[in-house]
């Protein structure tokens, strides 16, 4: 992976270069999925969490949780949820251009003052397309999306996932990409295109 195709990661359709990764221990919390289902989604959080070397904590100090993940059947249930509004500014507004769009995923990042990762918000509305997708598949999908802010357009014409064999698999450019992207001499954040240039640098040596 060169220093060109990881600032695509990061460019925004906007062409935007930015750069953010989590500054503080995610607490995660997962609504509307079975016991099996959430067991499947914190394996695959704390798998990415391994890999990345991140902290994982049962509660986040400001928020209690910090990482929430949601699983629905439409979007009319979100403004249902207590105290979402609070957290999701103009929250019905937002469900009303989703479902306009026919959307079946959206996320929600907040930031800190130094612009790490503060939290982020997972919604799945799962449609017949998302309900096909395996919960192992689905999960390592959502966390693998959620653990960087990545470009809106970074995974619009490839999976962040592989098959190998009879599994999903992350694939290895990516792997070694977020194992770079929170080497710990990294900032939290970045907004120059450089920035590529030095994970670039990271990919290639651990590759």
């Amino acid at each position: 992976m060169d220093a060109a195709e990881v600032e695509a990661l990061f460019t925004r359709e906007s062409g935007a270069f930015s750069f953010a990764r989590w500054g503080r221990p995610i607490a995660p919390v997962v609504f509307g999925v079975s016991d099996e289902t959430l067991s499947v989604v914190k394996g695959a959080l704390e798998a990415v969490m391994v890999l990345s070397g991140h902290k994982m904590a049962e509660t986040d100090p400001e928020l209690g949780s910090n990482l929430m993940v949601f699983f629905f059947s439409d979007w009319d249930e979100l403004p249902e949820v207590p105290g979402l509004d609070r957290l999701i500014l103009d929250l019905r507004p937002l469900v009303e251009r989703l479902k306009a769009a026919d959307a079946n995923q959206y996320r929600v990042f907040h930031f800190d003052a130094d612009g790490a990762i503060k939290a982020c918000f997972v919604f799945l509305r799962m449609d017949e397309h998302l309900s096909a997708v395996p919960a192992e598949t689905l999960a390592l999908s959502q966390i693998v999306q959620s653990v960087l802010l990545w470009s809106d357009t970074a995974f619009r014409e490839r999976s962040p996932l592989a098959v190998a064999g009879d599994k999903t698999i992350l694939r290895p450019e990516i792997s070694a990409l977020i194992r770079a992207a929170y080497d710990p001499v990294m900032p939290n954040a970045a907004q120059d295109a450089s920035h590529a240039l030095r994970l670039a640098a990271r990919v290639g040596q651990m590759q």
